[in-house]
């Protein structure tokens, strides 16, 4: 179950030097924008990809009373529980660099 998604983030809430998080930008408040929507991205991913993978475990049968305990399905879950969440995987991208973003306002003043 290799993900693709960066595993060197941190499972737990740290403090970070707010200096090394508004550098690129030189403004916290655009900085923490374009990371909150880098998560969303990442959290948007992260669904596709488990319920892609739970399509595997689904079953036909219409009966309701019929629970089967899937070991690979649980194993799944407990896998994509223990990721670190998608802030701290975008927060990581964006203090590794990794991101890229533009001012959509620019663009249209140099078009």
């Amino acid at each position: 179950m290799e993900s693709k998604k960066k595993l060197n983030a941190p499972r737990i809430t740290a403090t970070v030097d707010i200096e090394k998080v508004a550098a690129p930008t030189g403004n916290i408040y655009e900085a923490i924008i374009i990371i909150s929507k880098r998560a969303a991205q990442i959290a948007d991913e992260l669904k596709a990809e488990i319920n892609n993978k739970m399509k595997e475990f689904e079953s036909v049968s219409e009966i309701l009373e019929e629970v089967f305990e899937n070991r690979e399905q649980i194993e799944l879950s407990r896998y994509y529980e223990s990721l670190p969440k998608p802030h701290l995987m975008a927060l990581q991208e964006w203090l590794d660099g990794e991101i890229y973003y533009r001012y959509a306002e620019a663009e249209a003043k140099n078009a």
